[in-house]
Formats: C-alpha cells, sequence, structure tokens
C-alpha cells in the first residue's frame, strides 16, 4: 500500500519539475546589449514626451507653464536618467546588477524626485503654475507608454535601407 502511494506522488512530482535553461557567454552579452539598447529608448521616449508637454504647455499657458512643465518633468526625468546611467553601467559588469541594488537605486530615485518637486515648490512658489508641473511630471512618468505603443519606430532614427 505505501509502494503505491510513493509511485503516485512520484508520478504527481515529475511534471512539475522545470529543466534549468542554461546560458552561453554569447546569449548573456545579446541580453546585456538588449538591455542597453532599451534603457537608452526609454529615456529618450520620455525626454521626447517630457518636451513635447512643455512646449504644449508653453504653446496654452505662456512661459511660466512651459517652465512649470520643463520642472515637474525634470523632477522624475534627472534622478531616473542618473538610475538609467548606473544600470547602463552595470550590463558591462560580468554579475551586472543584484535585485537588493536596483530597490535601493529605485528607492533613492523615488526620495530625489520629491526632493526636486519640493525645492520646486520652494524656490518658484510664486512663478509655478501646478497643474503645467504635474501633467509634466506625468509626461516623463508614462513616456515609456510611446515604446510600447509605437515599439522602436516611435524613438528611432529611420535608417536608410
Amino acid at each position: 500500500m505505501a509502494d503505491s502511494a510513493a509511485k503516485k506522488m512520484q508520478k504527481q512530482v515529475e511534471p512539475m519539475q522545470v529543466n534549468s535553461v542554461v546560458l552561453t557567454e554569447a546569449d548573456l552579452v545579446l541580453i546585456d546589449a538588449r538591455a542597453r539598447k532599451d534603457l537608452k529608448r526609454v529615456v529618450f521616449a520620455q525626454a521626447l514626451s517630457a518636451i513635447v508637454v512643455a512646449l504644449f504647455a508653453w504653446l496654452v499657458g505662456g512661459i511660466d507653464a512651459g517652465w512649470s512643465a520643463l520642472a515637474g518633468s525634470g523632477a522624475y526625468l534627472i534622478p531616473n536618467s542618473l538610475f538609467a546611467m548606473r544600470l547602463f553601467l552595470a550590463t558591462f559588469r560580468p554579475g551586472g546588477s543584484s535585485a537588493l541594488l536596483f530597490l535601493v537605486g529605485e528607492f533613492i530615485k523615488v526620495c530625489a524626485a520629491v526632493g526636486l518637486l519640493w525645492l520646486l515648490a520652494h524656490v518658484g512658489a510664486e512663478r509655478v503654475v501646478w497643474l503645467a508641473v504635474i501633467a509634466g511630471l506625468i509626461a516623463a512618468l508614462k513616456g515609456y507608454i510611446l515604446v510600447l505603443m509605437f515599439g522602436k519606430r516611435a524613438v528611432t532614427r529611420p535608417t536608410n535601407g
């Protein structure tokens, strides 16, 4: 009776086992190259959307609104660009980056963005157009959607060929 229960248990366990995938050095090089391209593409898309929103705010609300939108997007874009550069450089290291360093970097990025928004509120209090700041911030936060919506075509230069 115990033998049949053990065989039944063994049959249930076998299909759940997952084969381990071994990546070659060439695979790792390709993964790192793609990560570098994607990091550059996302930061470029965020900067592009921030500039478009700032220009729109300037046309609709005047010079203060344009600068406010640019400052709002910069509050996120500057820390995010520094974090992306750190991740970009980590792709050249053999071990890459650890999950803990990624989480710490993400925490520092968010704290820096909050700090820059606080600084904006205290330095330019009278001239800040808060609707434009929020629009610029959202444009920078969601600029990666351009990459998701349009793929490579949205944020890369066309090539001849």
